[in-house]
């Protein structure tokens, strides 16, 4: 009889965790939802990059959900990229960067920070040529020592930069005032004696080319500028001239909110591509029927974390392992709304809770207290919104965006049809939701 490592079984279900497709041990977990999220996005990627560009550098825009798999799923083109021989650099940007307070400036410099560290691992070493003088006037303008000393590397001062600034609102506006009218001297600096010197070297280690991969701006808050244009708004689509400039493969991570702006045909004009939007897996079709392939991957996707060394085809035989009936999983599997991380998180709260084989009560238990913690976020007019977007199934504009997707209230699906939208499966459940839906109806009947 095959024992559940509890402790291994508890690592691999934290939902904060992500699958790193290059590490073996994290490769066992993964499982590919393509098939059933309307299509291989990755796939999309990699070929605009190795196929569609020729010796051009392109410039893609990935979105979805905070928590459905985009970085996962960003770590699969990694690892597929440099099984085709590509070198490429991953970074998240929160690394660098407040979110609640981005431009364009900032993550320039993060990008020259976090490729420069890269290449210098991979024995590549960039003179600091202009950012070095950069270095020599920010500590003069700012009082504090950024000065590179001998023949310390280039990354070294990007990163004292990050460290002095990252944290004090009152630096980093300093420095921005002082660089925002040199951004296209930075843009040409990072291009000429970064990206283009690092392309030069690294095909002569005989590799393809670069391909820069930044995560974590789609968390970049949807708050105001002093002017008016909230930041995605103003970082993509104001800015979005100078972030495609980049003379490698870049793919930036964006906010979902930017799919309903009324920007959203400037961005893509900007930008010369349609940003792809990683959709949940879906639980049920939009006519309400189950969906027997989805619900098939995430029960696999749950067995897979507990059960990674015994082969798939057995792992159905170890449900009782983990929970007290089959009818058990398929509830975690379908309240999740086919939410990856919220299932993860889900079976943490479980195990927190009790060792497995979980019960139905136990997992009702941690079903209840998270939808109490959404019942407490939703006031009575989004309650009527709820009820018409999932009437509908259609969400319309930046408004309903920001009310209804970033607070999970409503999960974005894909089909043979296109997009839809459906409520989340938490939610359908309360009395609330089940009045105002009696109420719909009945209007519509009156």
């Amino acid at each position: 009889m095959v024992s559940l490592d509890l402790i291994q079984f508890y690592k691999a279900c934290n939902p904060s965790k992500t699958i790193d497709m290059a590490n073996p041990e994290d490769r066992q977990y993964y499982i590919d939802f393509s098939s059933v999220r309307g299509s291989d996005l990755v796939r999309e990627l990699c070929r605009t990059i190795t196929l569609l560009s020729g010796d051009e550098p392109t410039c893609q825009l990935f979105s979805g959900h905070i928590g459905c798999g985009k970085s996962t799923e960003l770590f699969r083109l990694k690892d597929t990229l440099e099984h085709q021989g590509y070198h490429v650099v991953y970074f998240e940007s929160s690394q660098d960067l407040d979110m609640a307070d981005v431009d364009i400036s900032d993550i320039l410099l993060a990008i020259a920070h976090q490729v420069s560290e890269n290449l210098e691992g991979a024995q590549i070493r960039i003179k600091a040529g202009y950012f070095g003088n950069l270095f020599s006037e920010i500590s003069d303008f700012l009082q504090t020592p950024l000065e590179l000393a001998g023949e310390a590397e280039l990354s070294v001062g990007f990163a004292k930069l990050s460290a002095r600034t990252k944290d004090s609102p009152k630096l980093r506006s300093q420095l921005r005032q002082y660089l925002e009218p040199r951004v296209s001297s930075i843009l040409d600096a990072i291009n000429k004696e970064l990206l283009e010197r690092a392309n030069t070297a690294l095909k002569a280690q005989g590799k393809k080319g670069l391909v820069v991969i930044i995560d974590n701006l789609d968390r970049v808050d949807n708050s105001p500028k002093p002017w008016g244009r909230t930041q995605p708004e103003y970082l993509f689509v104001d800015r979005g001239e100078q972030l495609k400039r980049l003379n490698c493969h870049v793919v930036y991570t964006i906010p979902l909110t930017l799919m309903f702006s009324n920007d959203y045909g400037r961005l893509s004009s900007r930008f010369g591509v349609k940003p792809k939007v990683l959709p949940m897996i879906p639980v049920k079709t939009r006519q309400g029927e189950d969906y027997s392939q989805g619900m098939e991957m995430l029960r696999e996707m749950v067995l897979a974390r507990a059960f990674p060394k015994i082969p798939a085809e057995q792992r159905p035989e170890l449900i009782p392992e983990l929970f007290d009936t089959p009818e058990t999983l398929d509830r975690l599997c379908r309240i999740s709304g086919g939410h990856m991380r919220r299932l993860l998180m889900l079976m943490y709260s479980c195990l927190q809770q009790a060792d497995p084989p979980f019960t139905r009560d136990c997992l009702d238990n941690v079903i209840r207290e998270y939808r109490d913690d959404l019942l407490g976020a939703i006031t009575e007019d989004e309650w009527k919104l709820l009820v018409q977007v999932v009437n509908h199934q259609h969400v319309r504009g930046e408004e309903e965006c920001q009310t209804l997707l970033r607070s999970m209230f409503v999960f974005e699906y894909r089909d043979g049809d296109g997009r839809w939208f459906g409520i989340n499966p938490a939610l359908e459940e309360t009395r609330q939701f089940k009045k105002g839906i009696l109420e719909l109806n009945q209007s519509f009947r009156g």
